[in-house]
């Protein structure tokens, strides 16, 4: 049996490990630390993909454990996230539940990944990994600005942006995939755009403004789409 073959599901398992770490450390009312297993669990994402290319070893196996992985540390993770924070700012007890809304359509994106042939070079809906980076960084955001921190804890702007981002999950919104066929500005300025608005603000902002990274690819994706620059990439 070829030990190398294992590699990639290792990797798989890591994300999963990360995913649950964090959801045992947000209920212990650690939410800083929901952001740093997304994180990890996002590096170990993108490494087990890139490994199992490298290697040669893809399996069905693998697919499938890597959309459960994906469900725990990318949906479920992040649900909880905003059920603390909910939970935190309001004597209602069952107001925090209405999150989990966010762990079922992640499950549902993740389904319809799987199936759907048209996302090889684009996105179809918000990817639950940006879904999961934009609500974990969300208190970081509230320290990092002040003035806006009780807005971001206010519970139903939370639920708001729960129902928000489960409709964009499913979605049929077509969102920029960062793969360049050529590095040309003209038939990547929409990625570059993306690239540099991403620098800039985890450069000035750290953790704290990668909510503003997500909510500016989502608004350059449907910017490339009214332009129509995307139609001449199909």
């Amino acid at each position: 049996m070829m030990i190398k073959k294992h590699i990639p599901n290792t990797l798989t398992s890591l994300n999963l490990l990360a995913g649950m770490l964090g959801i045992f450390y947000v209920l212990e009312g650690e939410l800083f630390y929901g952001a740093y297993f997304i994180l990890l669990a996002a590096l170990f994402d993108f490494l087990d993909g890139f490994v199992a290319r490298i290697l040669k070893v893809h399996s069905e196996i693998g697919k499938e454990l890597d959309s459960l992985a994906d469900l725990v540390t990318f949906g479920v993770l992040p649900s909880f996230i905003l059920f603390q924070m909910i939970r935190l700012n309001t004597q209602l007890d069952y107001l925090p539940f209405f999150v989990f809304i966010v762990g079922l359509f992640s499950a549902i994106r993740l389904a319809k990944f799987n199936v759907d042939t048209r996302q090889s070079e684009r996105f179809i809906g918000v990817p639950t990994p940006a879904n999961a980076l934009l609500i974990s960084t969300l208190p970081f955001t509230a320290v990092t600005f002040p003035g806006i921190y009780g807005l971001i804890y206010q519970p139903y702007v939370l639920m708001g942006l729960a129902l928000l981002m489960s409709f964009l999950l499913v979605s049929e919104l077509p969102l920029i995939a960062l793969k360049f066929k050529n590095f040309s500005l003209k038939d990547n300025l929409f990625r570059y755009l993306v690239l540099f608005v991403g620098i800039a603000c985890l450069l000035g902002f750290g953790l704290g403004g990668l909510p503003f990274v997500i909510i500016a690819y989502i608004v350059l994706s449907v910017l490339e789409g009214l332009t129509g620059q995307n139609e001449s990439k199909k």
